[in-house]
């Protein structure tokens, strides 16, 4: 450990001092808004594997509300419930009040936060190391990634697998690494030129292009198919080679001030008012940048520029939606089911798009998966903390996806990539998971004749 990080690092070990209270000072008509109708109950993966009123949103909330009113101090016990909620917001799509589920669980998870009621040097320190060192900084999670890479590509990590060493090590650590991803032979800023001109000459938008911290790491390829697909559709896209991460992992995990300093600089790096649209092709990272102006709100410098930036900020499939598409004139026949990311389907509303995209392939069979907008599990880093119930739902997702015989398995977001692919080497499965616009991308070099 470096001397300028040390005492950094030793810092974190202490106990952070306590903060406000989130719930009291949020507006509360926002936690007041919940009927109790229960119509979320039968939509809610960890109610549905319960049963338990603890467990369900309307519970969730209830606990929330008795913070907010002064009749509850936030406890251990709060905060477990708080942190076993996927957050997939699947609530939000049923709840016929219009509930805000989305900013209650972030301040609720700020709230748990605030109180320290978990806190422990350990886990003080594992907080400061991710979320503060390495996720405020994209060349350090670099940094981390050339490592994984080496030890990937050296056959390290082979060996350790096969060899049994991993046997003796604790079962949590054994997981974990099981769950290790593949990081890419290049970034995004080593495939994708700062400007991408439209491959026909008659520019009609100008976009930004988002490339994403987890994405960049382990789908820099599905990043470079966003670009080459938007320039087939008549866009100049923006990719500086240096981005920050969107925030989300921040906000979700209880550090609203870090959120709201990523907003910032993102939106200092894509001034809204010079682009058409702002791209990004994960599903949750555009969920939580669509919600900017919430951030920022109380800033009174960042408030109007960040409600522009919501309004220019698309995913992918929505502005090629919004567009049209150019429909390739040929493709490799195949069976594609979709997976619905839960933060593109429930956070963003995007459900017809991603799917009006894959119809537009030709030779492509579309089959509809059953609960295709049912969480997998992956939610986030739901499936490191929780991986008993991130494996229960991800088992739960990959049995629907066999019964449709599908050998592809579409879905937008980064997370759900992963997740379902190691579910699927797990059990032996020869599936093909792809992000949507890479097959769309594949027709077009089809067509061209370039090498997919």
């Amino acid at each position: 450990m470096s001397a300028t990080v040390a005492p950094i690092a030793l810092n974190a070990l202490k106990a952070p001092a306590k903060r406000h209270s989130h719930l009291k000072d949020l507006d509360y008509s926002i936690v007041q808004q919940c009927m109790h109708c229960g119509l979320c109950l039968p939509t809610c993966p960890t109610y549905d594997a319960t049963k338990l009123e603890r467990n369900s949103p309307r519970g969730r909330i209830a606990l929330m509300r008795s913070i907010a009113d002064g009749n509850l101090e936030a406890t251990e016990a709060f905060a477990d419930e708080m942190y076993f909620c996927l957050g997939c917001l699947a609530c939000m799509t049923a709840c016929p009040a219009g509930v805000n589920y989305a900013e209650l669980f972030e301040h609720a998870r700020a709230e748990a936060e605030a109180s320290q009621v978990k806190y422990t040097p350990t886990r003080g320190f594992i907080r400061w190391l991710t979320l503060r060192w390495l996720f405020m900084d994209l060349g350090r999670l670099q940094l981390v990634g050339y490592g994984i890479r080496l030890y990937q590509q050296l056959g390290i990590q082979t060996f350790v697998r096969k060899s049994g060493v991993m046997k003796l090590m604790p079962k949590r650590l054994q997981e974990l690494e099981a769950i290790t991803p593949t990081v890419q032979l290049k970034f995004s800023a080593d495939l994708i030129s700062p400007v991408t001109a439209p491959v026909k000459s008659d520019k009609k938008y100008r976009v930004a292009m988002l490339t994403g911290c987890a994405q960049d790491l382990m789908y820099s390829d599905v990043n470079l198919d966003t670009v080459e697909v938007l320039a087939r559709n008549g866009c100049e896209v923006i990719t500086p080679p240096e981005q920050s991460c969107c925030g989300s992992l921040h906000a979700h995990n209880g550090e609203l001030d870090m959120a709201a300093e990523l907003a910032r600089r993102n939106i200092d790096q894509f001034p809204p008012d010079q682009f058409d649209a702002i791209i990004t092709n994960a599903g949750g990272c555009g969920s939580h940048l669509k919600h900017y102006a919430n951030i920022l709100a109380k800033d009174p410098v960042y408030r109007e520029r960040a409600k522009l930036w919501d309004k220019k900020c698309k995913d992918i499939h929505e502005w090629l939606g919004a567009i049209g598409v150019q429909a390739p004139k040929n493709a490799a026949p195949q069976t594609v089911t979709y997976h619905e990311s839960c933060h593109l389907c429930h956070g963003q509303k995007v459900t017809t798009q991603p799917r009006a995209l894959l119809k537009a392939i030709p030779n492509l069979k579309l089959v509809e998966l059953p609960e295709s907008n049912w969480c997998c599990g992956s939610a986030g880093i739901y499936n490191i903390t929780q991986p008993e119930m991130a494996n229960q739902l991800l088992d739960r997702k990959l049995n629907h996806i066999k019964s449709t015989k599908a050998e592809v398995v579409a879905t937008g977001n980064p997370g759900c990539m992963a997740h379902i692919l190691n579910g699927a080497k797990k059990q032996n499965l020869p599936l093909r998971i792809v992000h949507p616009i890479t097959l769309m991308a594949e027709a077009y070099r089809n067509e061209s004749g370039a090498k997919s």
